[in-house]
């Protein structure tokens, strides 16, 4: 009897063992990903201010009083200039007008809309940086489609869209009047301060 318990123990003992050593390494990459789609409601903010330059119409994205987006602004046009506000620690940023204080966003049929309230997921877009140095926005909501424009500088459905096509492609720039005569000296990102709750009071608090 003490035989077979003395076996069935190391039986045991070996299962364990080969259940923890087969397990894979955490996956930080995978990790980063998954983060990057959730909100980060306790760091600060950060904001820019740029223009977007369409590649295929030659202009800039503009945000309109009567909530219509489209690519046909000119250089230094007020409602050109964008504010752009980081949505987590990663690459995911809402768009809104500084003139009108509306936000780019995407419905359900892939047209880009301009919305008050920026805090849904089709008005959250995914900075992508391509092989040619241009810049695509993929919706966070509609993961395939992304911010797009035709030659006329209209809005291009987002399930018509791909991030190789060059209606998605655009460049980003300084609004006109504000390029720094040295580099060095322009700031590029700004905190958006919000009041710290209690909890993250305790977490900042120094020691």
């Amino acid at each position: 009897m003490r035989t077979v318990s003395y076996l069935l123990l190391h039986l045991f003992a070996f299962c364990y063992y080969a259940q923890v050593t087969n397990q894979s390494p955490p996956n930080f990459t995978q990790h980063v990903s998954e983060q990057s789609k959730v909100t980060d409601r306790v760091s600060r903010r950060l904001i820019r201010i740029y223009q977007l330059y369409s590649r295929t119409s030659g202009k800039h994205v503009q945000v309109l009083p009567n909530k219509k987006i489209n690519a046909m602004a000119e250089d230094g046009d007020a409602h050109a200039k964008l504010i752009v506000e980081t949505d987590t620690f990663g690459s995911r940023v809402r768009i809104k007008g500084a003139e009108t204080g509306l936000y780019i966003c995407m419905n359900k049929k892939g047209k880009l809309i301009g919305k008050e309230n920026g805090q849904g997921r089709d008005c959250i877009f995914t900075e992508i940086v391509l092989e040619n140095n241009y810049t695509a926005l993929r919706n966070a909501r509609y993961d395939s489609w992304y911010m797009a424009f035709t030659r006329r500088g209209r809005p291009r459905r987002g399930s018509r869209t791909r991030q190789h096509q060059r209606e998605v492609h655009f460049m980003k720039r300084l609004p006109k009047g504000q390029q720094p005569s040295h580099p060095g000296q322009h700031r590029h990102f700004d905190f958006i301060h919000y009041p710290f709750s209690p909890r993250t009071k305790r977490t900042y608090s120094p020691h």
